[in-house]
């Protein structure tokens, strides 16, 4: 059986670059060509290099031939980073004292002026900023600061860090490293859902602290105990208790109390739930960490629960919003 000789195999090419030198550029163009007939050695296809260089006085006109083993592999080649990259340098781009964005466009603009690309995409990233990460602090479930480069939206941040604890806040701030001045504040809806005009970009360096929510507890004889999220930053007694699912019928509502820190300590403060409940009395506001506690109605050496009984009670309660 006879070997397929009809196949066409990919036909070699060669290319021939030609580059005149910018006054005072000379000795940094040959650099740059050195290391572009380095870095091309190491591109899959390449088979060859001849470098030429002017001769005294003639024009500064230096010349690279190179030869790749197939249409793709040359392709593959100019398309590169580090070509992009070595002839950006060989233009002499300058980009101190711009931004990044700055940068990226008088990149773009002389790659495409110097026939290098047709349409060049640069990203460029801050050594300084590409060795720190955003850092992700408040009511999150593993604060810390995480590598995340280039531009990331604030939800990759807070997804990096673990979501939200149950006590989290629906106020996110950012500070970002370029404009530590001028803080924005995200706040999300009560579901904690990201709508495309909160979800921010982030960038290295820069910081997002999610802030802690408002937090009140309703523990002791009502059918779901448990903390509760203050939406709005305000909640009332009645609204807690309903939160709560109301008291059961072995409840002694006259002996509700509210425990409250102070400056001295945790002050014990009696509610008179059933004069509230019948609307002979106003109901109370209440503040974060407040907790309220309904007793059971089994004879007063029964309710009289100790203060810190009411704490741990409170402490180990889970967290509850109002979706």
């Amino acid at each position: 059986m006879q070997p397929d000789t009809h196949g066409t195999a990919p036909e070699a090419v060669t290319v021939v670059w030609s580059r005149r030198a910018k006054p005072g550029r000379q000795a940094a163009l040959e650099n740059v060509i050195d290391r572009l007939a380095q870095a091309m050695s190491s591109a899959t296809g390449y088979e060859g290099v001849v470098s030429l260089r002017p001769q005294p006085g003639h024009p500064p006109i230096y010349t690279m031939v190179a030869r790749f083993a197939s249409q793709s592999d040359l392709d593959a080649w100019v398309s590169s980073e580090i070509r992009g990259r070595l002839y950006a340098e060989a233009e002499g781009v300058s980009v101190g004292g711009l931004n990044v964005q700055q940068a990226e466009i008088i990149v773009q603009e002389r790659l495409s002026a110097g026939g290098y690309f047709t349409d060049p995409q640069v990203s460029i990233f801050e050594k300084e900023y590409a060795t720190q990460g955003i850092s992700v602090l408040g009511e999150v479930q593993k604060p810390g600061i995480y590598p995340l480069l280039g531009t990331r939206a604030l939800f990759d941040a807070i997804s990096a860090a673990g979501g939200f604890t149950p006590k989290a806040g629906n106020t996110i701030t950012i500070t970002h490293r370029s404009n530590p001045k001028e803080a924005q504040t995200v706040v999300l809806p009560p579901n904690q859902t990201f709508p495309a005009e909160s979800n921010l970009a982030v960038f290295p360096g820069d910081t997002v602290v999610v802030s802690k929510a408002g937090i009140v507890y309703v523990v002791g004889d009502v059918r779901m105990p448990g903390g509760f999220v203050m939406e709005n930053s305000r909640l009332t007694v009645l609204q807690a208790i309903a939160m709560a699912q109301g008291t059961n019928t072995t409840a002694k509502l006259d002996k509700t109390a509210l425990i409250r820190k102070g400056l001295g300590g945790q002050q014990q403060i009696p509610i008179p739930l059933l004069r509230i409940m019948s609307a002979k009395a106003p109901d109370i506001t209440l503040q974060p960490d407040d907790i309220v506690f309904v007793p059971r109605s089994e004879g007063k050496a029964a309710v009289r629960r100790s203060l810190e009984a009411i704490l741990q009670a409170a402490t180990g309660a889970a967290i509850y919003r109002p979706y």
